[in-house]
């Protein structure tokens, strides 16, 4: 089961409708759902909410020390409760799936994303959960910084606002550890296409 949520993103009105904070989004779409108010706590460098969901407490994290010192946050927490790596769950912007996608899975590198990269590091262990929310990739490595800071344009937005809603919806799921019924939930990024109907045979 996930006993920690965290969201990423950088704090500040400057930063809040851009692309790297997409994490963020799905923390208050959570918090909203959960209908709880995320507080500033010093002690973990960021906005903390704790809930109790199907009689099991959870937390909500978003790390306010920006994005490459985002591991500073979770391990405070994660240390503090004495949560465990593969009971914690980051969302965060992902260039590799296209806005609308969204995608599950535990483990593996960090990609080049530098709050990845920070967990990664303060954690000690590469096992969390993560939820990747798709954003696109601007198709130029050097375009990538000012891709994830810019705001995206508004069917990006939607399509992502989708990816997000399909999160909150798996949320049940992730706390009670249904990761496979989590996953079925969140990469489902379209219905499927109904079969077109059979031919009817013509008269005799």
């Amino acid at each position: 089961m996930i006993k920690l949520f965290v969201g990423l993103g950088n704090p500040g009105p400057e930063y809040e409708a851009t692309r790297h904070n997409a994490g963020f989004w799905w923390i208050d779409a959570v918090a909203r759902t959960l209908g709880v108010q995320l507080a500033d706590e010093r002690g973990f460098h960021g906005l903390v909410a704790r809930a109790s969901v199907q009689g099991r407490a959870v937390w909500l994290l978003e790390p306010m020390t920006f994005m490459n010192l985002s591991g500073q946050s979770v391990a405070a927490l994660a240390r503090f409760y004495k949560i465990a790596p593969q009971e914690i769950l980051v969302a965060h912007d992902e260039l590799d799936l296209p806005a609308g996608q969204a995608k599950l899975k535990q483990g593996g590198g960090h990609a080049g994303h530098n709050g990845l990269r920070d967990i990664h590091a303060k954690l000690g262990s590469p096992d969390y959960w993560r939820l990747r929310l798709g954003i696109g990739h601007p198709g130029q490595k050097s375009e990538v910084l000012g891709w994830v800071l810019r705001k995206a344009p508004l069917d990006e937005r939607i399509a992502l606002e989708q990816a997000i809603d399909r999160g909150v919806k798996a949320f049940p799921d992730l706390v009670a550890g249904e990761m496979a019924r989590a996953t079925l939930t969140i990469h489902t990024d379209k219905p499927p296409r109904p079969k077109p109907p059979r031919p009817t045979a013509p008269p005799a």
